[in-house]
């Protein structure tokens, strides 16, 4: 899946949404009305040649939980982690352009109820907070910036869309010795109080640019 300088990983979504009302564990006495949910699976290429600029996703799902902290009667709020998201580089450091830098984009898809029947969460609703690995070395890489939903406020508050993981603080070139570069993101979904329980699924694409 290269074109020139462009990998692509699509990570076909991020963990099981559940919507069951207000979240924590149920006492054994409570009655239980059931639960829905989603999983949203990671394809990940095959394993690059050395001597190639790669991309990877560490695994295959990510569980959304509902956040029980939230005092919002408006809104209902979930939270997952991003798996881990490495960025190898097996190049000689003579073929690399001394201007190369790369970069990792992510954008998603509204989440759908995949009977069709509830509305779709816009993915305006999800946002995301990079992190790098505490391996990581800051003066190579840096993260992206947080990106909000559309139920907050600010300039950054438009969903995930386009919106950058992490990328090069130096060029390609002078940082390959170091081989490979992680990190991850913090998730948040907000859904509307009066969503409709029900199974929804989003695509998520994680895209390696240099």
């Amino acid at each position: 899946m290269r074109k020139e300088n462009l990998f692509r990983v699509a990570a076909t979504g991020l963990g099981a949404l559940l919507l069951t009302g207000v979240a924590g564990a149920a006492l054994a006495d409570d009655a239980d009305y059931g639960e829905e949910g989603v999983d949203l699976l990671v394809e990940v290429e095959a394993p690059v040649e050395p001597g190639a600029l790669s991309l990877s996703v560490a695994d295959d799902e990510a569980i959304f939980t509902e956040d029980a902290t939230n005092t919002d009667p408006l809104i209902r709020v979930f939270t997952a982690t991003l798996p881990d998201v490495t960025v190898t580089d097996t190049r000689d450091p003579d073929d690399i352009d001394a201007a190369a830098q790369w970069y990792v984009v992510g954008s998603a898809t509204d989440f759908e109820d995949q009977a069709g029947v509830a509305a779709d969460i816009p993915v305006g609703r999800l946002g995301w907070t990079p992190a790098l690995d505490s391996s990581v070395d800051t003066d190579e890489v840096s993260e992206g910036d947080p990106v909000l939903t559309t139920y907050d406020t600010g300039p950054d508050a438009v969903g995930l869309g386009g919106s950058e993981l992490f990328a090069m603080a130096a060029n390609s070139a002078d940082i390959n010795p170091t081989g490979s570069w992680t990190a991850n993101a913090a998730l948040v979904l907000k859904a509307d109080a009066t969503v409709a329980p029900a199974e929804y699924k989003s695509v998520l694409t994680l895209s390696l640019f240099e």
